[in-house]
């Protein structure tokens, strides 16, 4: 695995515990990694300008040491959808920008994990999609399947997607977010039904334990 795409089935599903995991297992290999996250909404205005908790922790993960801007060029105050914060504040989202900070980063790294923003759809702007971002990167994608009630559904429409945007998905992480008794028969649902390999399943955890343990670079789908 180089570098990757993340992505997952709705907002709040653990993507940046994923991102932070997959970027300490990559490190574990010996390989100097960044993560990326393009765009961000509920940011907070600190004394060098809206920072966003999400960036910071894979910053805080990679230590390396690029400007912020280049991690996180799109970042909004309202916690609201992208397009709608980038309506607001007057901006137009562009993807040869990213696009540009992505290359600035990759020559300076082995790897780059990039965390996309809410689902594989978000609007970006009246005429691109979050699918659009990762399709102009051209990176293979790993999928974040928030494990509770709908999720089936949500995972195997996500999955369709991407395999028809032409990217090839690399693997998926299925997060527990919540109690639920049916957890392990909606997991093994999903294994039957994503060919992509499973790279880990990632118990419900508390805001400060990682995810590394419960993940592989390996494919795996046992």
């Amino acid at each position: 695995m180089n570098s990757v795409f993340v992505t997952g089935t709705d907002t709040e599903v653990g993507k940046t515990r994923i991102s932070v995991a997959l970027i300490e297992l990559l490190q574990q290999q010996g390989e100097k990694v960044v993560g990326m996250k393009p765009i961000a909404s509920g940011c907070e205005l600190m004394g060098d300008g809206l920072r966003n908790d999400d960036a910071l922790k894979l910053i805080q993960q990679a230590k390396v040491s690029l400007p912020y801007e280049l991690i996180n060029p799109y970042a909004f105050e309202p916690a609201i959808a992208p397009h709608i914060a980038a309506k607001q504040e007057g901006v137009t989202i562009d993807l040869e920008r990213i696009k540009q900070n992505f290359d600035v980063i990759q020559s300076q790294s082995d790897s780059v994990v990039v965390e996309g923003a809410g689902g594989w759809l978000v609007p970006l702007n009246e005429h691109t999609s979050m699918a659009d971002l990762a399709v102009r990167l051209g990176l293979p994608i790993v999928l974040v399947v928030g494990i509770r009630l709908g999720c089936i559904n949500h995972a195997l429409l996500t999955v369709q997607a991407i395999e028809k945007s032409g990217l090839q998905l690399q693997g998926w992480v299925a997060n527990n977010i919540e109690e639920n008794a049916e957890s392990i028969e909606i997991v093994n649902t999903l294994k039957q039904g994503i060919s992509a390999p499973c790279l880990g399943v990632v118990p419900l955890l508390s805001v400060e334990e990682k995810a590394t343990a419960y993940l592989t670079l390996e494919n795996s789908n046992d």
